[in-house]
């Protein structure tokens, strides 16, 4: 393989940030397009004048001279199209978060990724994020071994989205699986262990109570704490609240060991900055060692022009470039099926214990070792 000709599945919002991204990229580009919606079809067709226009996922993967795929199809789609991937023609594939949206899909899983033959790699871009991967690289010295892990999110409410399908649980999985599973893939990663027990309370405070779409009500979460404890003894908690837009961060992740202290700070789409305030905040990297005491702060920029081709702080096209590779078979996918069903999973025990009041145990009912 030589270039990368993309196969592009959806270009909603998340799809739009993807055609940026990827133009950006060297060696690469966007053969084909499958996107329903008329208006986001015209904008795709004026941001990428080349590419050709498909009406299905079958007249896609019909075009020879695509050999990946990307998949930025609202939430409870990804595993429908990845199921007609691998039937018809199963291409390197970087599949929009979250993996899947309901537990009983949990069988199908695990049976397309014991037969899919080509990468599957789930987007889990906060990785990628310049300041997280700076904190990530650092945490074990900083800290002597986290045992305690904080992710702070408090940003904008939920954007308005083709169908508004992002206003339903039953088409997001729910805020804890539709927008955390990002932070819930963080825990996993930076603790290097599993989740053994997930205790959360959360609803739908202030965001989309008067919003009616067919008749029906908004039933969207905007805010919620959860705490997870993992097998290897530490915990984490999550913090999201989504009418926080006036916050100088929106991400704030710090984690704590025997030796000290590592956090990190993360602005939010430099689109949102008011004018007026000057130029947006810089993303930190923060040491504070317990002795000798006093912290560190380091700045952490990103490229100008990445920032303008996204919302997420650059990571989009770094997880392009590591996909990139992956697709041709020079490294390995960083991200696999495993990592996006543990996101999801978590997720969802958040959910059930946030709308229980109950704690919730793994292994779950619909168990990881399935897949």
């Amino acid at each position: 393989m030589t270039g990368l000709q993309y196969g592009i599945i959806g270009c909603g919002m998340m799809g739009q940030e993807h055609l940026r991204n990827i133009a950006l990229l060297p060696d690469a580009s966007v053969a084909v397009i499958f996107e329903p919606d008329a208006g986001m079809r015209g904008l795709s067709a004026e941001a990428v004048p080349n590419a050709k226009m498909v009406g299905s996922i079958e007249e896609l993967l019909g075009v020879e001279a695509v050999n990946c795929l990307l998949i930025a199809s609202p939430n409870y789609l990804h595993l429908e199209q990845l199921e007609k991937i691998a039937a018809i023609r199963p291409l390197p594939v970087l599949v929009e978060k979250p993996l899947f949206t309901d537990p009983a899909d949990a069988p199908r899983l695990a049976a397309l990724r014991a037969a899919y033959p080509a990468p599957i790699w789930v987007a889990m871009e906060y990785r990628y994020m310049p300041p997280v991967a700076r904190m990530i690289e650092q945490a074990d010295e900083a800290t002597g071994g986290i045992r305690m892990l904080t992710i702070r999110e408090h940003r904008f409410p939920f954007l308005e989205k083709v169908g508004d399908w992002n206003r339903f649980n039953r088409n997001t999985g729910g805020t804890l699986v539709e927008k955390c599973c990002h932070f819930f893939d963080l825990m996993r990663h930076i603790l290097k262990s599993d989740p053994v027990r997930v205790m959360a309370s959360g609803g739908q405070s202030v965001n989309h109570l008067d919003e009616v779409y067919d008749g029906k009500p908004s039933d969207i979460w905007d805010n919620a704490y959860v705490i997870v404890d993992f097998a290897s003894g530490a915990r984490a908690m999550l913090e999201l609240c989504m009418f926080a837009e006036g916050a100088r961060y929106q991400e704030e992740i710090s984690a704590v060991g025997p030796k000290g202290k590592i956090e990190c700070l993360v602005p939010g789409p430099g689109r949102f900055w008011p004018e007026h305030l000057g130029e947006p905040p810089i993303a930190q990297v923060i040491v504070s060692p317990r002795d000798p005491k006093g912290p560190h702060v380091v700045e952490i920029p990103v490229d100008p022009q990445l920032l303008e081709a996204g919302d997420h702080n650059g990571s989009t096209f770094y997880q392009h470039q590591r996909f990139q590779k992956a697709a041709k078979g020079e490294r390995p996918v960083e991200v696999a099926i495993e990592d996006g069903w543990w996101a999801v999973a978590m997720g969802l025990a958040a959910q059930q214990s946030a709308a229980t009041g109950q704690v919730v145990t793994f292994p779950l009912a619909f168990s990881p070792n399935a897949v």
